[in-house]
């Protein structure tokens, strides 16, 4: 009696399932469908609806033909190429990782290519498209690797994205430092890497159409190892499944379907993390859409959908001149913007790491010799940078230059030469006790200004001022870059203090702050003219080209300000870094002291940010170095701190004009460089 009571309620079970699967499919391809039709309705030719149709039926004008078939049919079906591909390669990397955060974008995929496709292009080599695409895979695929690597599959959704992101970071730092050396055989890369499915012909989406096919097989083929896998690993090695082969081969599937997309349309930003969010809603209300073989073209539909409806918005609000100028990847990099900060506030996961130094007790005698130590390097670095560039000085030079003895040409060297000098030294100091107060007030090692999206914000205000105003003086540059720093970090502060500072939510929602930021910067640069275009690049390198002494005045002033502030407030700053409980009981009142910190860093990152653009991961490298070097007592970390932070930004400023003279790159490069391998180390540190 049981058998047969039971068996007849399992099987209307299944067939809704089956029946609720099949209504959600033919809505997806709906939707699919109506914003394909639209899309091939918008463009700058005067080509609407009706010219369409009769286009497609035979019976249009020639020229309104040639548009449709040789321009808008192809946009229109790499649009559901990218989307569906990188949709199912988003779903497949979040199925085999057990991570709702994995995707092309967070694993760095598209930052590999990149970087492979701009070495390639350096080179001055022309490589076929199906060339184009091996080389983005095989840059992709070796991003990929050190992620997964380094965050470990299924140890945490945010680790995941920190290492991406920090690795992202680094590899697009390298790839604009070719940009700005290699401008003529790098023309157009920038353009490319925000994503554009604008196409001339179906070339391009023939070629690159049996690759995603092929990745879509290959993982249709895996989809009941793939399933096995979301039981956990024990229970899947139970089950006959090869665990490390099978994780290894969906992950090469994933690239190779991303390097088809990124070959065909650039990097189409966060198609992969959004499209697999939008479908495991429906997986909890249907359950076919749990299994992976459902799952996969649902999330290639939803993929579509994302991208050809940020095609369709962007034409539809932007004037028809405009929008053709404005990659489709800027709208969804947008988008996944937003989706990131949202998941930020609701992934929960560890406190963060622990610092191997928190009990660490150094004696008087080792910070005064550390301490002398780094003011002998910061004077021998500030005199060589004053000394070595494209023309080289002698001190007696510098002597008489500052008595006003010196000849023309030395005194315009140094006029212009000394506050290059002031400007690095100067940010870099900013920076690193920038990074100090708020790795004390968030509790957070992993913590600093760009991590955080205030650089990001600061930043945009200041690409903004100078690519519509571009002859604001440094005065309006620093009022801009600390607005958009006070929105960023409101913004970034706001959401993140609801789940507590400590949590890695607040890094997280920074991640995704200066996502957004990155893509409307982007837009910016893109829609610009060409010289404020370029003008916009070498700021945002971090390069202190053509600082003047007005430049650096307020830099100094907010950086005096600031060393006032937490010289006075030292013993606050160690009481505020320990623990929520402590404070509290010595009568401290936790929130204003801890707004006023944060604020005091948002001043001094955007003023840095106005004097020596963005330049990342001093706040980082540098208040750890000093707590491992003196412990940590504020007394002694702010100095030592801003002491590293001087001489590592004035160093990569030397290195950036000198090694390679006349070419020049920018200190932000140089320190991206230097500080994504120590942000890695230090995930792999807190990980053990």
């Amino acid at each position: 009696m049981t058998v047969t009571a039971t068996t007849p309620a399992t099987r209307p079970s299944t067939a809704t399932s089956r029946t609720g699967a099949a209504a959600v499919t033919a809505g997806l391809i709906l939707l699919v469908t109506a914003l394909a039709v639209v899309d091939i309705t918008q463009g700058t030719a005067a080509v609407g609806a009706p010219e369409v149709w009769k286009a497609l039926t035979g019976g249009a004008d020639p020229a309104d033909a040639s548009v449709v078939v040789a321009s808008r049919l192809p946009r229109m079906t790499a649009g559901l190429l990218v989307g569906a591909v990188l949709g199912m390669a988003g779903a497949a990397l979040q199925a085999v990782s057990r991570n709702v955060l994995a995707s092309p974008d967070t694993l760095a995929v598209n930052a590999g290519s990149y970087l492979a496709l701009g070495l390639v292009a350096v080179t001055g080599v022309s490589l076929p498209l199906y060339a184009s695409s091996g080389v983005a895979f095989a840059g992709g695929l070796a991003a990929a690797a050190v992620v997964l690597g380094l965050s470990g599959l299924g140890t945490g959704t945010v680790r995941l994205v920190l290492a991406g992101s920090a690795l992202t970071l680094g590899l697009t730092a390298v790839t604009e430092g070719m940009l700005l050396l290699f401008p003529r055989e790098t023309e157009g890369l920038y353009q490319w890497n925000q994503g554009s499915i604008a196409q001339n012909g179906f070339d391009g989406v023939l070629q690159m159409a049996p690759i995603g096919l092929a990745g879509l097989l290959g993982l249709l083929l895996l989809t009941r190892r793939i399933d096995a896998l979301a039981l956990g690993d024990d229970a899947a090695r139970g089950l006959g499944v090869p665990v490390r082969a099978t994780r290894v081969t969906v992950v090469v599937l994933a690239s190779l379907m991303s390097a088809a997309a990124v070959t065909l349309a650039g990097p189409i930003g966060f198609v992969g993390l959004c499209a697999p969010a939008l479908v495991r809603p429906l997986a909890r209300r249907v359950r076919a859409f749990a299994r992976t073989r459902a799952g996969l073209p649902a999330a290639g539909l939803a993929g579509a959908a994302l991208v050809l409806g940020s095609d369709v918005l962007l034409r539809a609000v932007v004037p028809a001149d405009t929008a053709v100028a404005v990659p489709t990847g800027v709208v969804t990099s947008l988008v996944g913007a937003v989706f990131l900060i949202v998941m930020a506030t609701r992934v929960r996961d560890s406190a963060g790491a622990a610092e191997a130094d928190r009990l660490r007790i150094r004696t008087r005698g080792r910070f005064l010799a550390v301490t002398a130590v780094l003011v002998a390097a910061v004077l021998g670095v500030a005199i060589a940078s004053v000394l070595l560039g494209d023309s080289k000085l002698l001190l007696g030079d510098v002597l008489n230059w500052l008595q006003g003895r010196a000849g023309r040409t030395v005194t315009f060297v140094l006029d212009t030469r000394v506050p290059r000098v002031l400007a690095a030294l100067l940010a870099g100091a900013a920076l690193a006790l920038a990074g100090t107060l708020v790795q004390a007030v968030t509790r957070n090692p992993l913590a600093e200004p760009a991590v955080l999206g205030v650089s990001g914000g600061a930043a945009l205000g200041a690409v903004l001022l100078v690519t519509t105003v571009p002859l604001a003086g440094s005065w309006g540059v620093a009022g801009a870059a600390f607005a958009g720093a006070a929105v960023s970090s409101v913004l970034v502060f706001g959401l993140a203090a609801r789940g507590g500072f400590r949590q890695n939510r607040l890094v997280l929602v920074g991640f995704g702050v200066a996502t957004g930021a990155a893509a409307l910067i982007s837009m910016l640069i893109i829609l610009t003219d060409p010289f404020n275009a370029t003008k916009a690049l070498t700021w945002l390198s971090g390069s202190t080209y053509g600082r003047t002494l007005p430049d650096v005045v307020p830099l100094a002033l907010v950086l005096l300000v600031g060393l006032a502030a937490a010289g006075i407030r030292r013993t606050e700053l160690d009481l505020v870094s320990l623990d929520e409980d402590t404070p509290r009981l010595l009568g401290l009142s936790l929130g204003r002291g801890r707004l006023g910190f944060l604020v005091l860093s948002v001043v001094l990152s955007a003023t840095a940010v106005a004097a020596a653009g963005t330049i990342g991961f001093v706040g980082l490298v540098a208040p750890h170095a000093a707590r491992a070097l003196v412990g940590r007592q504020h007394a002694r970390v702010v100095p030592v701190a801003v002491l590293l932070g001087a001489t590592l930004v004035c160093t990569a400023d030397l290195v950036g004009r000198t090694v390679i003279a006349p070419a020049q790159l920018g200190a932000g490069l140089m320190t991206a460089v230097i500080g994504t391998p120590y942000f890695l180390h230090l995930l792999v540190r807190s990980r053990r």
